[in-house]
């Protein structure tokens, strides 16, 4: 069995968190911007389908990426220096969420980013605490991922690509960017081979934890958020 919140503001300590499933720590509660906010300053994340209760996540081990440890493939990489593209931050954040939304994923029928997730989260986008990374392709939304900053630390979310290598073009600038800007990890969740192929790693929970606690109280740098690169030729 697994605790019910109600409306006080608190969660379960996370090494109370069952090992089958992996992770599953709580449910109940909201999507408050306090709440949400409380849950992942302790390494806590909400995932849920429709018709189920909000439940809420720590999983052990988690998968991170540390900023120094991207993995930039030599054909990416050409991708990245000669593709014609424009990559921007918080440009749309709520296109960014409904094309995640509509992505399908491997071994997975329907989405968990339901109605109710993306006015959660669209709702920490006004609060300045979600943030989305855009790819545009000849002036459309090619690709993107969007996810929650506090402090110096990035939990990502989720991600889609509507053309090749979208989404690794906005997650390699994505990155790049935050580590320019002293974030040193970047909380991926849980493992996938996409992930782990562009140097993305399982630490233990307890490290985890101990790493977030740290970064999140740092203060962001000022404009952080006004990210704009354009790899698309100059019109004359």
């Amino acid at each position: 069995m697994i605790p019910w919140l109600g409306t006080a503001l608190e969660f379960p300590a996370v090494d109370k968190a069952l090992t089958e499933p992996d992770g599953l720590l709580a449910a109940g509660g909201d999507l408050s911007l306090a709440r949400l906010s409380l849950a992942y300053s302790r390494g806590i994340f909400p995932w849920f389908s429709a018709g189920q209760p909000i439940l809420w996540w720590s999983p052990a081990p988690r998968m991170v990426l540390f900023s120094a440890e991207l993995k930039v493939s030599r054909s990416l990489e050409k991708t990245l220096r000669n593709g014609v593209y424009r990559v921007s931050c918080d440009q749309d954040f709520d296109g960014v969420m409904q094309a995640c939304a509509q992505s399908p994923r491997p071994g997975q029928d329907g989405t968990w980013i339901s109605p109710q997730m993306v006015d959660a989260y669209c709702r920490l986008h006004a609060a300045g605490v979600a943030h989305s990374f855009e790819v545009w392709m000849e002036g459309e939304l090619a690709g993107g991922l969007y996810g929650v900053a506090l402090g110096r630390m990035f939990f990502g979310e989720s991600m889609f690509h509507r053309r090749t290598d979208a989404s690794k073009i906005a997650f390699v600038h994505m990155v790049r960017h935050l580590a320019a800007h002293g974030f040193s990890m970047i909380d991926c969740q849980v493992y996938t081979p996409h992930l782990a192929s562009l140097g993305g790693r399982l630490i233990a929970r307890e490290t985890f934890c101990g790493e977030i606690q740290a970064l999140t109280v740092q203060c962001q740098p000022e404009q952080l958020w006004g990210y704009q690169y354009s790899n698309e030729p100059a019109r004359s």
